[in-house]
């Protein structure tokens, strides 16, 4: 796709939550090839290369309510404003709900880990909507990317938690489509399925997975990838340039008209 001659973001300011590794960085990097300037907000470093003059970094808990307002208030001081938001930071910590097998008590679901993925997949998200929202509510125009997940549209195995806080983030979209619209405002939920791995998918997180599938914590990565081309029409895993594809187009003024839905990518994968 040729961003430069169909999308154009020249003059844009984005904030990108969880920007500098995984399906944030591929983000980034769309966005600024269609002309947006960038802040990334995360906890990890990004690769010094992702950083020039139209990009700064802010290292933050986006659990922070005090960090993120700041946060916000340096990309405006740095940029002059903010037009585009995408909640892309989130965790997930594959857990069953009850340990059926009785081997790997670990993988049961417990506080720890639910608080975990709550506070930053739903309160990490709402505090950093609220605090930019405030500067798209003075200006009478903004878009809100929330990445859901087709886990909280359709449920998954073994991460009921996660799955949970995505539905909530679909929730959030739909709500606040309702509540900002009339301000301008848009609100849109993206909702990847299976992508192609990334620095979060550690072979921790495959053991656990293949644990709550009632599998051997031995399986190794490349057999969910078998068994993911069996269940997606288009036979293959997702790329992240695809999801940053869509949300490129998503904040451009050619989607203006779209606000309070969650689009799937996913290619052709659903619970039939």
């Amino acid at each position: 796709m040729d961003n430069e001659k169909w999308i154009s973001l020249d003059g844009k300011v984005a904030i990108v939550t969880g920007g500098a590794m995984g399906i944030g960085e591929a983000i980034v990097k769309d966005l600024k090839g269609c002309g947006a300037k960038v802040a990334i907000f995360d906890m990890a470093d990004p690769k010094e290369e992702s950083l020039d003059e139209n990009t700064i970094f802010v290292k933050l808990d986006i659990r922070d309510k005090e960090a993120v307002e700041k946060a916000v208030q340096q990309v405006v001081d740095t940029f002059g404003t903010v037009d585009v938001l995408v909640n892309n930071a989130g965790v997930t910590r594959p857990r069953i709900l009850v340990d059926y097998y009785g081997e790997q008590p670990q993988y049961e679901l417990n506080e720890k880990d639910f608080d975990f993925m709550v506070s930053i997949n739903e309160k990490g998200t709402f505090i950093v909507s609220q605090a930019v929202t405030r500067i798209f509510f003075k200006k009478k125009s903004g878009v809100i990317i929330n990445m859901s997940s087709c886990a909280g549209l359709m449920g998954s195995r073994g991460h009921s938690c996660y799955s949970a806080t995505k539905a909530a983030i679909h929730a959030f979209t739909i709500s606040w489509a309702k509540e900002l619209g009339p301000y301008n405002i848009r609100v849109v939920g993206v909702a990847p399925d299976i992508l192609d791995r990334t620095p979060a998918n550690n072979d921790e997180k495959y053991r656990a997975q293949a644990y709550g599938r009632g599998w051997s914590v031995d399986t190794k990565p490349e057999e969910f990838f078998k068994n993911y081309k069996k269940s997606i029409p288009l036979g293959r895993p997702g790329h992240l340039s695809e999801v940053a594809d869509l949300i490129c187009y998503l904040v451009s003024d050619h989607a203006s008209y779209i606000t309070g839905i969650t689009i799937p990518v996913s290619g052709g994968k659903s619970k039939g």
